[in-house]
């Protein structure tokens, strides 16, 4: 089972975004019947046949097995993700993909966003439950309460984040395997809070 099923299409998305859908994938996390499924549901086997069915045929559930039960052959299906994810960009932004590089916009950082969700959704796909992927997660809630502190700050990290890209980055023409290249994001903005 790997850890993230990455939902890139609309068609996935149609197909997994249906209450009674998420409700089997939940429930997938281990091989059943639908017999099993529709008695925990409490609907009838053939509706929870379909639908499992539905979520075989884009993917999201694999049949891992068949038992001949009194002349009868049941499948167990089981899911084949522990996560789903919708990729951004089938609800990205309305008017175009045309981003602002100005660094301390609020859509240059949905942009970053999104392309961290990408990506760890890709590594996600790739790596089977359990497996290590080497990587980093940092994170810090910091006092900027004047414009003087928050100008200091943002040279103070430019500066920093500049010497590791030169001290790790790679001489101009030179490559490296997929496999030995990280990204390195930074990301900084007000802490939002929670809704009542």
């Amino acid at each position: 089972m790997q850890d993230i099923f990455y939902i890139e299409s609309v068609d996935q998305a149609n197909t997994a975004l249906k209450p009674m859908r998420i409700e089997i994938l939940r429930r997938l996390d281990e091989p059943r019947t639908c017999p099993e499924l529709a008695e925990a549901l409490g609907e009838t086997p053939q509706k929870i046949y379909y639908h499992v069915k539905q979520l075989q045929k884009a993917g999201m559930v694999e049949k891992v097995e068949e038992r001949r039960v009194r002349g009868v052959v049941e499948g167990y299906y089981q899911a084949v993700a522990r996560a789903y994810w919708l990729a951004p960009d089938l609800v990205s932004e309305i008017g175009g993909t045309a981003l602002t590089q100005d660094q301390v916009s609020l859509r240059y950082l949905l942009s970053l966003a999104q392309e961290l969700h990408n990506d760890v959704a890709q590594l996600g796909q790739r790596s089977e439950s359990g497996q290590e992927t080497p990587s980093l997660a940092l994170s810090a809630h910091i006092q900027l309460p004047d414009g003087t502190r928050r100008a200091a700050f943002m040279r103070d990290v430019q500066r920093t984040f500049q010497d590791l890209a030169r001290q790790y980055g790679l001489p101009d023409g030179k490559e490296l395997a997929e496999e030995d290249s990280f990204r390195l994001m930074l990301a900084c903005y007000p802490h939002a809070e929670e809704p009542e």
